[in-house]
């Protein structure tokens, strides 16, 4: 009975086996037949027709999230990178650790087609991390193919955006990217503390009212123009302010574009949530000409970007503007709407002083203070040149003294500058006065 049974199982293999083979015999044959006589576009249909079938059986739903909408970035997609950062699967495989000389967290980066299970309310989600090559014309394509990073920490780390010319005509790789590691706070900024406030104020204002700029219709952007003598602190600022809204700050280099296209195609390329920084606006381009002919950036395409059509591309967005001489730029550039807020960046003052007193030598007050606060009032001496000066040494008695002589040096300096300036101007003066008594001479002498 026994023998039989075993025989009656071998049978059924034999048949199974069989079956199996015949059934992988003719997929073989149907495949070699479909690949050389059936057009791709049928052999796709076929295949997706067959996808949609089977998926009828299946309850599960996937749904894709693309790192670019159009133009602009996905913001979903960030979420969803700051979201899986931290959560390691244990069907992850392999995952890549990193952390360079001036981050202060690690960063785990996600292999491409990789998988991560995760759990949310009793559901069960699958992340793949999918990376595909886009093929054109101009060689565009996604710059998560070369550096892709999943990011542990919840707060991102801040980044300073560059132009790369090289790359200009391909928009997801016209801006080089690099950590921005600066210290700078508007508690540790030296400058007016009622304007530092008004400045936080301000900021802080900005970001809560996107509801606001939709219902008035205007693009949710502000406009800042820094401006004063250099070293002064206005880098600082553009610092202290990105740290503060935990923003990515883009430098934009006009002198490096060749026209308003150019300029355009930067301004897609931005991200929300951003600083757009075009620094010593008076000098990197000449900008009087507002329809300049040939190819160039000219006044009306950077009005155009700052409150035209093309500054609605994007929300949330900075723009800083920063001069040293605020009167050479044209009014058009100047007026509310396009420049809301105009921060004066300037002299060191008594109170920028002791703040730099205390950040640097750790002190509030000192014998010294009064003295020096005296000389800061009629000299014309900028934070960064007091800062440098109290960088030479860690006591504060030798520091306050060599700081009440460059002090010093330089009230005697500004006194012989005005000197020399109001001796020009009275040499202009007298020389313009002389032409016209001459000229009053000249015509009475053609009458009579």
């Amino acid at each position: 009975m026994s023998s039989t049974t075993a025989e009656s199982h071998l049978a059924t293999v034999k048949t199974v086996l069989s079956t199996v083979g015949s059934i992988a015999a003719a997929a073989m044959v149907i495949r070699t037949v479909s690949n050389d006589y059936l057009p791709p576009e049928f052999q796709d249909y076929l295949s997706s027709g067959l996808r949609t079938f089977f998926s009828r059986f299946s309850s599960q739903l996937t749904m894709v999230i693309d790192e670019f909408d159009g133009l602009v970035n996905n913001e979903i997609y960030e979420a969803a990178e700051v979201y899986l950062g931290p959560k390691i699967s244990p069907t992850t495989r392999r995952l890549k650790v990193s952390k360079s000389e001036n981050e202060q967290s690690i960063n785990v980066s996600m292999e491409r087609n990789q998988e991560v299970v995760d759990s949310f309310e009793g559901a069960e989600f699958k992340w793949v991390w999918v990376v595909r090559q886009v093929e054109s014309s101009r060689h565009f394509y996604n710059p998560r193919d070369t550096n892709s990073t999943l990011r542990s920490e919840e707060k991102k780390t801040v980044k300073i955006h560059t132009v790369d010319i090289e790359n200009l005509y391909n928009i997801n790789e016209a801006w080089t990217a690099v950590n921005l590691d600066h210290p700078a706070r508007f508690e540790t900024l030296a400058m007016d503390a009622e304007l530092k406030g008004r400045i936080v104020k301000d900021l802080e204002r900005f970001v809560k009212r996107r509801e606001y700029y939709r219902r008035v219709g205007k693009a949710w952007k502000r406009g800042y123009l820094l401006y004063g003598p250099p070293g002064t602190g206005k880098s600082s600022l553009i610092a202290a302010m990105a740290n503060f809204l935990n923003f990515d700050i883009y430098d934009l280099e006009l002198t490096e574009l060749s026209c308003n296209s150019d300029l355009r195609r930067l301004l897609v390329a931005t991200a929300n949530r951003s600083i757009l920084v075009v620094e010593d606006i008076d000098c990197t381009i000449e900008l009087k000409d507002r329809s300049a002919a040939g190819a160039a950036v000219t006044l009306s395409g950077l009005l155009n970007f700052v409150d035209g059509l093309w500054s609605s591309c994007g929300d949330e967005r900075i723009i800083i503007f920063t001069t040293n001489h605020k009167e050479k730029l044209d009014p058009a550039l100047l007026r509310p709407g396009r420049m809301d807020f105009h921060i004066h960046m300037s002299y060191c003052t008594p109170c920028g002083f002791r703040l730099l007193a205390s950040n640097y030598l750790g002190i509030k007050s000192h014998e010294l203070y009064g003295e020096i606060e005296e000389l800061i009032r009629s000299t014309e001496v900028t934070p960064a040149e007091v800062a440098e000066q109290l960088l030479k040494s860690d006591e504060p008695d030798e520091v306050l003294r060599d700081l009440i002589e460059l002090l010093t040096d330089k009230r005697m300096e500004n006194e012989e500058a005005a000197k020399a300036k109001n001796g020009v101007d009275g040499d202009q003066l007298l020389g313009e006065k002389g032409d016209e008594s001459q000229k009053q001479e000249e015509e009475k002498e053609e009458e009579n």
